[in-house]
C-alpha cells in the first residue's frame, strides 16, 4: 500500500499563520490543492462548497476554525469574547445541516469555553486549541478502532461495495468505512472493492477510487445504477458506508443513494454495515423522519459535470444531498466501541450508559 495515501492530513491547523490548512477535494481527482483559510467565512464556504466533506472532517475544520476565529479576538473581557465565539459558531452551524459532527464539535468546543470563565483569555484561547487537537487526535483513534471491528465481520478476498467516500481524507486517518479497507491490505487480506460513483457530486468517483487507487487497493468504479448487476454476480459479500447521522432507532442518513444500496442488498442477501464514530449518533434525533435532509442547487446535476447542458433548461430537479437508510435494513452498526446490532434503540443507548 502506498503509505503516504492513509497520511494526508485533509485538515491541519497552521498556528503560526492563524490558518487552517484544508485539502480542496473539489480540485480532485486532477489536482491536489491546498487552501490557508483564515475567517469565518472561508471555513464556512469551505464546508457548504464541499471543499472539505465527510462528517468527521467537518467537525476537525469547525473546531479549528472557531479557534482561528476567537484566537485573532480582540476582546478584553470574556463576555464581549463569549458573544464573538457564539456569532462564529452559529456562523458556522449553518453551513451543512446534516451532520451531525459539525454541531458536535462546535458544542464541545463552546463547553470547553464556558468551563474555564475564572482564566484569563489567553488561557482560554489555548484551552480551545487543545480542545481542537482533541478532537483531531480522537478522530484518527476513532477510525482505527472502528477498522479493527469492522475486520471482525470480513474475510480475505471479500468483495466490498461502497457508497460516497468515507475514506482517509474525510477524516483525520484511515477513514470509517475504508478504515478496514486499509486495515485489511495491511494485513494481506486482498479485498476488491467497488465504488458506487455517487451522484450528484461524484464523491466516489473523484475520492474513494482515487485514494484507493493511490493506495493501490483493488478499486473498480461502478455507476450507482450498477449496483444490482454487480451483486446479482455474486461480487459483493458485505456493504460498508459511512454517516452523517444516526438516529436513537438505528437510522442513518448518508449520501444520496445509500438507502438504494441497502434495499438491493436485502434483496440479494447481501450484509450491509454503517460505520458510524460515536459522534454521529444522535440520540435526541428519533427516527430518520426527524432528519433535516440539505437540498443542493440544480446545477450539480444539469451543468456541473459537463461541457453543455444535460437537461432542458427549464426543467425543474429535486437535489437531495442525503437519504435515510432504514434501520431494518441496517445488519450491524459499527463504531469504535464495537458491533451494535439490533434493537438499535435499545443498543445504541447503552453505548453512552
Amino acid at each position: 500500500m502506498a503509505e503516504h495515501v492513509t497520511v494526508i492530513e485533509s485538515v491541519k491547523l497552521d498556528d503560526a499563520n492563524d490558518a487552517i490548512t484544508l485539502l480542496d477535494q473539489t480540485k480532485l481527482p486532477n489536482k491536489k490543492e491546498f487552501l490557508q483559510l483564515k475567517t469565518v467565512d472561508d471555513v464556512w464556504d469551505a464546508i457548504y462548497q464541499l471543499k472539505v466533506r465527510g462528517a468527521p472532517a467537518i467537525g476537525i475544520a469547525a473546531a479549528y476554525g472557531i479557534y482561528i476565529v476567537t484566537k485573532n479576538s480582540n476582546a478584553s473581557e470574556f463576555e464581549a469574547f463569549y458573544q464573538e465565539f457564539k456569532k462564529a459558531k452559529e456562523k458556522l452551524a449553518s453551513s451543512r445541516p446534516t451532520a451531525v459532527n459539525l454541531f458536535w464539535a462546535l458544542d464541545r468546543m463552546e463547553a470547553r469555553l464556558t468551563k474555564d470563565t475564572d482564566k484569563s483569555l489567553s488561557e482560554i484561547k489555548q484551552a480551545l486549541k487543545h480542545e481542537a487537537d482533541l478532537i483531531k487526535k480522537e478522530d484518527q483513534e476513532v477510525c482505527e478502532a472502528i477498522g479493527r471491528h469492522a475486520l471482525e465481520v470480513l474475510e480475505p478476498g471479500w468483495g466490498i461495495l461502497t457508497h460516497c467516500n468515507a475514506g482517509t481524507i474525510a477524516t483525520a486517518k484511515y477513514g470509517t468505512a475504508l478504515a478496514p479497507i486499509y486495515l485489511g491490505e495491511e494485513k494481506g487480506y486482498d479485498f476488491k472493492v467497488f465504488a458506487d460513483e455517487t451522484r450528484p457530486l461524484l464523491q466516489g468517483a473523484r475520492l474513494t477510487a482515487w485514494e484507493l487507487n493511490e493506495a493501490g487497493v483493488d478499486v473498480t468504479l461502478i455507476c450507482d445504477n450498477m449496483a444490482s448487476i454487480v451483486m446479482s454476480q455474486k461480487k459483493i459479500q458485505a456493504v460498508l458506508v459511512g454517516c452523517d447521522r444516526v438516529a436513537a432507532n438505528g437510522d442513518a442518513a448518508n449520501k444520496i443513494g445509500t438507502s438504494g444500496v441497502a434495499i438491493l442488498a436485502k434483496h440479494y442477501g447481501i450484509p450491509v454495515y454503517v460505520c458510524a464514530p460515536m459522534s454521529t449518533i444522535d440520540l435526541n434525533t428519533e427516527t430518520g423522519n426527524d432528519i433535516e435532509i440539505e437540498l443542493r442547487p440544480e446545477e450539480e446535476i444539469k451543468t456541473k459535470w459537463y461541457s453543455e447542458s444535460m437537461a432542458p433548461e427549464q426543467v425543474k430537479t429535486y437535489n437531495p444531498a442525503f437519504d435515510v437508510t432504514d434501520h431494518t435494513l441496517i445488519t450491524g452498526i459499527i463504531t469504535e466501541k464495537g458491533i451494535v446490532s439490533p434493537s438499535y434503540k435499545e443498543n445504541l443507548a447503552k453505548l453512552f450508559d
